[in-house]
């Protein structure tokens, strides 16, 4: 892996640190400002406001996250994850296993798409 691609891995690790902890400002500042979010079982949005839309509902009822990053590579500003995000609600933590491809431009995400089982993620807020 050269520099540039040890440098967009940083960026998603950064940008996951920062979305982990729900920090939304902070996770938005790795976005670019017209990034494609596909949400690949529900559908995709742009820009920050589009992520905001479909994030925040999500994460709301979690009290805290765990993004354990299993498996990752880089190339030609393409960055593949392979995660387990964990989750904790009222009822106890949740897993759900998610596969990301992000592609990175000039230090900013510019198109992320998380691919996962829909009635796994449905299944995170009951009990």
């Amino acid at each position: 892996m050269d520099g540039m691609e040890h440098d967009e891995l940083r960026t998603v690790e950064s940008f996951l640190r920062a979305f982990e902890a729900m920090d939304f400002d902070a996770a938005l500042t790795f976005l670019d400002t017209d990034v494609e979010y596909t949400n690949v079982p529900i559908g995709t949005v742009r820009g920050h406001a589009g992520v905001r839309q479909v994030l925040e509902p999500f994460f709301a009822p979690i009290h805290e996250n765990e993004f354990l990053i299993l498996r990752q590579a880089a190339t030609g500003g393409v960055v593949f994850m392979e995660r387990l995000d964990r989750h904790r609600l009222d009822h106890g933590w949740r897993e759900l296993p998610v596969n990301s491809v992000f592609e990175v431009h000039d230090g900013l995400i510019t198109v992320w798409r998380d691919y996962f089982d829909l009635g796994t993620a449905a299944a995170i807020h009951t009990a």
